[in-house]
């Protein structure tokens, strides 16, 4: 037979185990910097993390003798540190290891990430910071004017594979003869070796290209114009109120026309003026 205290006493350990799974247990079971989101470990720490990546102008750019951070993603991150009142930090890393970087807590918010479908599966992104115009550097003598005189087995296209250029080629000109490489300077140098007729890249790149080696082609944009949205990375989290305050951020300097100018500096750092851009591209 069961007693009075026994039953007492299984009450007793239930309301407790009701209480470790009520909203007021679990709130305080959280508690301490191990329950933080990001939103509030920048706010304590006052610092702000991104990931930086040597060689990918105007994007990123370090100057080996001082160390030091330029290009239009610093640019926005120095703004956004300013705004929630905190230090920007800066680590290493590559386009392939960014969202690594982010799941495993090593950096906050990583910017100019495309928002593929495989990377939307681990990290969550934010608005678009801009969208980046698909461009070809086409050879000497070779001028498509469409995607669709592209797409023919004899054209032959240059991408670095994996990238969204890659995607982009299989997706929108099935047809033509595809070489995919390993970097975008070995898909570069397949059309100065006249491998390839062409290579994709988007604008913010392209201008890059071909401001540094002006003989390498012709920038042309095929019509119609194909563009994807350049957003930032940030960590898959119950409370988006980081992702959230990013998005306001974004929104309030696109108004004020901050963005546009934090583009067009970058450029300028690798010596692209504004009468470098072909018409047909906008950011």
């Amino acid at each position: 037979m069961v007693s009075r205290r026994d039953i007492a006493s299984l009450l007793g350990a239930g309301t407790l185990a009701a209480a470790a799974l009520s909203p007021i247990g679990s709130a305080q079971a959280q508690t301490g910097p191990a329950a933080e989101n990001t939103f509030q470990r920048i706010r304590r720490t006052k610092k702000l993390r991104i990931a930086g990546i040597v060689g990918t102008e105007p994007y990123y750019k370090k100057d080996i003798a001082s160390g030091e951070w330029s290009g239009f993603c610093v640019s926005m991150a120095q703004d956004l540190a300013k705004a929630m009142d905190a230090e920007l930090e800066i680590a290493e890393t590559t386009w392939g290891n960014a969202v690594l970087d982010l799941q495993a807590n090593k950096i906050d918010i990583m910017f100019g990430l495309s928002p593929t479908p495989s990377r939307a599966l681990t990290v969550e992104f934010t608005r678009p910071i801009m969208l980046n115009t698909f461009t070809i550097i086409a050879k000497p003598g070779f001028e498509p004017k469409t995607w669709a005189d592209l797409n023919k087995p004899e054209v032959r296209v240059a991408v670095d594979i994996g990238s969204t250029h890659d995607l982009f080629a299989r997706r929108i000109i099935p047809n033509a003869t595809l070489l995919a490489l390993k970097t975008p300077d070995d898909a570069m140098l397949s059309v100065q070796s006249n491998r390839a007729d062409c290579v994709i890249q988007v604008a913010m790149l392209s201008l890059v290209t071909v401001k540094k080696n002006p003989k390498v082609g012709k920038i042309i944009v095929p019509t119609p114009a194909s563009a994807q949205p350049t957003c930032a990375g940030v960590r898959a989290e119950p409370d988006p109120r980081f992702r959230t305050f990013v998005d306001n951020w974004l929104e309030y300097n696109r108004g004020l026309g901050a963005m546009k100018g934090w583009i067009t500096s970058s450029l300028e750092l690798v010596g692209v003026k504004a009468g470098d851009i072909p018409a047909e591209i906008t950011f």
